[in-house]
This record gives structure tokens, sequence and C-alpha cells, in this order.
């Protein structure tokens, strides 16, 4: 890794920040039908996974897993120089009257959560939506805050935060880089 990648979470750090996520969620939501979990595409999906099995065990029910394509809900479709790649989101459960812990790897500005909470609501109306994120970062432009944090990585905005996971990237880590030059600049 070159001096501008720095690793700051390695698989062991991943596994347990997401079991003890698994375990606040089935703390917070202790009297209530099993929540839900709904990961972002695609490596918040990834992510839900992982905590299903963890979950569904704490709380000694069955918890429904889905995930959101948000492309489409993004407030920047339409300045994007490229199209948004489009994913099917998979919901196939009911939503109305049910607690959902929307899953993603990293919170940033909060407008991919924005828009996460769009495309859910085109599912019916929770009871509550809660947010579970592997890394907050900070930096929010949106007045959008976690339930469930892995991990404060104070960043620059100079900086990058990429999260891999193996089921996509044959790693599990977290690393922070510095962002890339803009052309032009």
């Amino acid at each position: 890794m070159d001096s501008q990648h720095k690793v700051v979470l390695r698989e062991r750090d991943i596994h347990n920040a997401l079991l003890r996520i698994a375990h606040e969620i089935a703390e917070r939501n202790p009297d209530r039908q099993a929540p839900a979990l709904v990961g972002i595409h695609r490596r918040g999906s990834f992510l839900a996974e992982r905590l299903q099995p963890w979950l569904a065990e704490l709380v000694s029910d069955d918890v429904p897993l889905g995930d959101l394509d948000i492309a489409l809900y993004r407030d920047d479709v339409a300045t994007r120089a490229d199209a948004p790649v489009v994913h099917a989101s998979h919901i196939d459960f009911e939503v109305t009257a049910r607690t959902i812990v929307i899953v993603d790897d990293v919170l940033y500005t909060g407008r991919t959560v924005r828009a996460a909470i769009d495309a859910l609501f085109d599912y019916g109306r929770p009871e509550r939506v809660q947010l579970a994120v592997l890394v907050d970062r900070g930096h929010r432009e949106l007045p959008i805050r976690p339930d469930y944090v892995g991990k404060n990585l104070p960043t620059s905005k100079a900086e990058h935060v990429h999260v891999h996971v193996h089921e996509l990237d044959g790693i599990d880590e977290v690393v922070i880089a510095a962002a890339p030059a803009v052309v032009g600049a």
C-alpha cells in the first residue's frame, strides 16, 4: 500500500464492528416486531446480509432482508456526466408499520441516505427508519445522523474512504486515500 493509502479497518475490525451493530439494533428494538434490514447498493447490501443472521439470532425471530438501488433517487442524477448504473431493488416484505434499518458502508454528506429514504417510502410507510453505517466520516450536508456506527472516522474533504468487501473486492478492509486530482483544476 503506497503512502497515499492507509488501511484503517481490517477484516477482523469489520467483523467486530458489524457484530456490535447487530447487538445494538437488538437492544434498541426489544419489544417490537423484528426490524427489517435494507442495504443500499452495493456494499451496504452485503453488510446487511452479514448483519441478518446475527440479528435474527439475537431477536429470536426472522429478520427480513432487502436492498435498494438509489441511483434514480439521487439529487445529482440530472447533473452527472455519466448515466447512473441502475440495479434492481429487492424488498419482498411489507415495510408499512415496521422498523426498517437502512444499512450503508460510509456516511458522508447524507445525500445517499436521503435518496434511500425516498426510495424506501415508495414501498410503504415504515413505523420507524433507523440508520446503520460501517463508517461515519463526517462532513454532513443534510441533517442526517446514524443510529448505529461501526467506526467514526474523521477525515478531510481531500480524502476518500473506500470500503472493500470480500463479496465484490476479494478483501474486507476500509482504506483512507487521497482524493483524486480534479482534471482542469
